[in-house]
């Protein structure tokens, strides 16, 4: 079956080289019983591809069946997953199987893998690699055959560096990649997805189909999608539903859209380990502008005591003043004059003490300074305090070595 027969077959929308790709993997592993891990951000479209390959493999015929990881609670997911025996946990009344075993022959697609707890996870990898799992509460081991595809929308290498993930069922799970790209990377498809939701939101509710004209088709396409085709989806129907005129224009479409995503211009995601660095990073920054503050008014009190260069003293007094009463920018006047005396005997008291406070600055002290108190505030455990530091396991034992830390 050609790319083409497969979108038309699994309602598929898009003429993205990066789709086509996409579903030329899914076709070229669906014979074969290779697991397959397909990756993405949220709202893409990644559930169309397991049934890709299911549908074009030899289980065609059998049992197919789709879980949601992360909407199961982990103290039953074991259960859903593998079945129990009974009596095996309160409320277990009899012995029921578990979906591995339901969908034997067959092929099961874990959405959201990266949601599993980590025990679970090392059942998992049981299952995959020797087609043997055992039901809570028993201690017989159960043969299975089943094809598993995994998706995921978090970036796997980040959770394994956090200890989220096993590097091992990474390994195994990610056989043959499939990288659905988000709609911002198809843009000559989202105009195409418009008019798809638009028809059927017409057929739904019985009423002429909205249409964009140039401007607003141009402003669509530049939109980031941060919900990707769910949020075109959502879009498309809120605008034929309240919208009275069908010819939309762009100053309607732009009253849709969240003004924070307007802009084509990227974003920054800020996941856990990127906040506990971004606050360190601001503790540099509050200390440098302190550092920065006091030179200048080293500088100030310099001037002001400068009674050989009264008028250029003055240009620059009124410029340093506005540097530490209103945060001018340090270049913000280039053309005003700084004095500097290179050595003056009735400021060395004076400079003693900014210059030990200067010293205090230094980034490799307040570096060591925190990977001690982490040690010392975890006891020596060095996974816990590289947690805590924002920073791998593995980065903290060379800076260990590096500054050579008593442990």
């Amino acid at each position: 079956m050609d790319i083409l027969a497969i979108k038309q077959r699994f309602g598929i929308i898009g003429n993205s080289p990066l789709l086509d790709r996409a579903i030329d993997v899914a076709r070229q592993v669906a014979p074969t019983d290779i697991t397959v891990l397909i990756s993405g951000e949220s709202g893409t479209g990644k559930e169309f591809f397991p049934k890709i390959i299911h549908h074009l493999s030899a289980r065609k015929h059998g049992p197919y069946i789709a879980v949601n990881c992360g909407a199961i609670p982990e103290g039953t997911i074991d259960s859903e997953l593998y079945g129990h025996e009974k009596g095996s946990f309160t409320g277990a009344h009899e012995a029921r199987k578990g979906y591995f075993e339901v969908v034997n022959g067959g092929t099961i697609f874990l959405d959201e893998v990266a949601e599993l707890p980590l025990s679970t996870q090392v059942r998992l990898l049981r299952v995959l690699e020797s087609g043997e799992f055992i039901r809570v509460g028993s201690s017989k081991e159960i043969k299975t055959n089943v094809r598993v595809v995994a998706a995921t929308n978090i970036d796997i290498p980040v959770a394994i560096a956090n200890g989220k993930f096993r590097q091992d069922l990474y390994y195994r799970l990610n056989t043959v990649p499939i990288y659905m790209p988000p709609l911002r990377d198809r843009k000559e498809d989202i105009h195409l997805l418009f008019r798809k939701f638009a028809s059927d939101a017409a057929e739904k509710y019985r009423m002429p189909a909205i249409q964009l004209d140039e401007e607003a088709v141009q402003l669509l396409s530049n939109y980031r999608w941060p919900g990707n085709i769910r949020q075109l989806k959502n879009i498309t129907e809120q605008i034929s539903i309240i919208e009275k005129r069908r010819e939309i224009n762009k100053e309607t479409l732009v009253k849709y859209l969240p003004h924070s995503q307007v802009s084509e211009l990227p974003i920054l995601y800020k996941g856990e380990e990127s906040t506990k660095i971004s606050e360190r990073e601001l503790l540099y920054k509050v200390l440098f502008d302190m550092k920065r503050d006091m030179n200048d008014l080293k500088q100030l009190v310099m001037n002001l005591l400068d009674s050989e260069n009264v008028d250029e003293s003055n240009g620059a007094n009124k410029h340093l003043l506005k540097r530490l009463y209103k945060n001018y920018p340090e270049d913000q006047d280039s053309s005003v004059p700084m004095i500097v005396r290179p050595s003056d005997s009735r400021f060395d008291d004076a400079l003693e003490e900014p210059e030990e406070v200067n010293e205090s600055f230094s980034l490799q002290k307040q570096e060591v300074d925190f990977i001690q108190r982490a040690l010392k505030k975890y006891d020596g455990k060095r996974k816990e305090a590289a947690r805590e530091l924002g920073i791998s396991e593995r980065t903290l034992y060379r800076k260990i070595k590096e500054y050579n830390i008593e442990e």
